[in-house]
């Protein structure tokens, strides 16, 4: 038996930390097990490189890796649904370039969808390879995106992408390229159904039947940059979304990247199936930030069909200004729930007019169904077809009643604002309603502001009304469902709402030409 050296001579020895003593141990096994390695092979040399990698330890680690669950991916429902995806081209000759701060934009001036034209979609948002002849009468060439949805050549794709175009070439995914002619397209909802011409039978995508839920998984297939198909995944994050482009707004949102040229292009589940039509982002610097939206399966349906079968999309149309009932107006019109749509002011000659509905009206449903808010009301009257008859639930004067009435066509143009110059800075300084916090003056004594009501003519910048966003010009027609004309009958009216124990009182405003109500807080004593 070998005896052990005597170790107390050594000097003393000071243990570490745990946790330093922790890392030098495993930095000295990483080290000894290294050179056992490097030994074994240098006293073996019968052992060949590969013979490392197959040791019967290294194969145990193998088949343990291969229990393991591995990660989900999405290559077998992209290997299908990538053929369907196409790249659209545009040519575009440019007219003769106007200063009226519109550049030809398709979308409501200042709106989200206006802004994305013109980072995305319109000439001066094209990267400069993209970009044609200079300003004034070149041609401007751009990129998008779209897919296939029969085999006989029509696809979908945004508005913005081919509005105006003179010339339209798509790319599939094999590299092939078809010329395509516009069909039919739908500024309100940014859709376009184009025809591809001479090709062999299209593999084509179907357009979900389902509603997507928050939190289900999305792949979105486009042209970003033109650089041919590019698949992105994420999430869906959100859907109803209102990005302020207009009343038929209802978008998926998603956290998929999408970039430029993605506009137009697929947003599948994972049944391989459409879900939306990716149509814009929010992008403060220019890029993509996981914030997109695409318009849902079932509006493309229905207005693709209306595109096939006559190039043109006509909505139901019952000739109202509405608004959404907020808490205050639900409390002011003595409702239990802040739902419905509270009619601003019929239109003259229109159907809801005709049928007898009066501005401070809230609509409740329709045929049945309930009205949750304002947009809701605007996109089931305009999911209808023009000469349908409806039921509309209407409550009037805090009573039920229901009114029968049958659908007008939604016009296509957009009606001219009125001058919103009310001469209030000519005026007399009107008489104070302080319990408002506004100075008021009979309509007909301010130049421009008409005969009916009385006008804003000072704003306490501290008071309910200004929080309320009443401003110097506006016109108040109504005060708690009765007409005004005069300070006084402002005052009085004042009174009664508070003698019926209101928090608030409603008020319908004119303001740029067009109607509003307001319910303003009614200060206590």
């Amino acid at each position: 038996m070998t005896d052990r050296p005597d170790l107390s001579t050594l000097p003393s020895y000071k243990a570490p930390k745990r946790s330093l003593f922790s890392a030098r141990k495993f930095a000295l096994m990483a080290s000894v097990v290294a050179g056992l390695g490097v030994a074994a092979y240098g006293l073996s040399p019968s052992h060949n490189p590969g013979d490392l990698f197959s040791t019967p330890a290294h194969a145990q680690v193998n088949n343990e890796v291969r229990k393991v669950q591995q990660p989900v991916g999405f290559a077998d429902i992209v290997e299908r649904v990538k053929p369907s995806v196409i790249s659209v081209k545009v040519n575009i000759r440019e007219k003769v370039a106007k200063d009226d701060g519109n550049d030809d934009s398709p979308f409501q001036p200042g709106s989200p969808m206006e802004r994305f034209f013109r980072r995305f979609g319109g000439p001066d948002g094209l990267p400069p390879g993209l970009r044609g002849g200079p300003r004034g009468g070149g041609v401007v060439t751009g990129q998008g995106s779209g897919f296939f949805i029969s085999a006989d050549g029509y696809a979908v794709t945004n508005n913005h992408v081919v509005d105006g175009a003179d010339k339209v070439e798509v790319t599939t995914d094999e590299g092939k390229t078809y010329s395509a002619k516009v069909i039919g397209t739908d500024p309100k909802t940014d859709l376009a159904l184009i025809k591809v011409e001479g090709g062999p039978n299209f593999q084509f995508a179907k357009l979900s039947d389902t509603k997507p839920r928050i939190g289900d998984w999305v792949l979105a297939v486009g042209n970003p940059f033109g650089l041919g198909g590019t698949v992105t995944a994420g999430i869906v994050s959100a859907s109803g979304r209102d990005i302020g482009n207009g009343p038929y707004d209802d978008f998926i949102q998603i956290d998929a990247p999408v970039n430029k040229g993605n506009s137009g292009g697929p947003a599948f589940d994972m049944s391989g199936e459409v879900m939306g039509v990716n149509t814009a982002i929010y992008s403060p610097s220019g890029g993509s930030v996981g914030i997109a939206f695409s318009i849902p399966a079932a509006t493309v349906k229905s207005v693709i069909a209306q595109l096939k079968d006559k190039g043109s999309v006509s909505r139901g149309w019952i000739g109202v200004q509405i608004q959404p009932v907020t808490s205050d107006i639900a409390d002011s019109l003595g409702m239990k729930k802040a739902e419905g749509a509270l009619v601003a002011e019929p239109q003259a000659n229109g159907p809801a007019a005709k049928a007898g509905i009066e501005s401070g009206d809230v609509i409740t449903a329709v045929n049945g169904e309930p009205v949750k808010d304002a947009r809701e009301l605007a996109r089931t009257i305009g999911g209808l077809s023009p000469g349908n008859s409806v039921k509309l639930n209407v409550l009037h004067k805090g009573s039920d009643k229901v009114v029968n009435l049958t659908l007008g066509q939604l016009p296509n143009n957009i009606e001219a604002k009125a001058d919103t110059d009310k001469g209030g800075k000519e005026s007399s300084r009107g008489t104070d309603v302080p319990k408002l916090g506004l100075t008021v003056a009979p309509a007909n004594s301010v130049a421009g502001a008409g005969k009916d009501g009385v006008v804003v003519t000072e704003v306490d910048p501290k008071s309910a009304a200004a929080e309320r966003g009443f401003k110097e010009g506006d016109v108040i027609l109504e005060v708690a469902g009765k007409t005004v004309g005069t300070a006084g009958e402002v005052r009085d009216a004042i009174t009664a709402a508070r003698s019926d124990n209101k928090n608030s009182v409603l008020m319908r405003v004119k303001s740029g030409g067009s109607s509003r109500f307001v319910a303003v807080p009614l200060a206590k004593g």
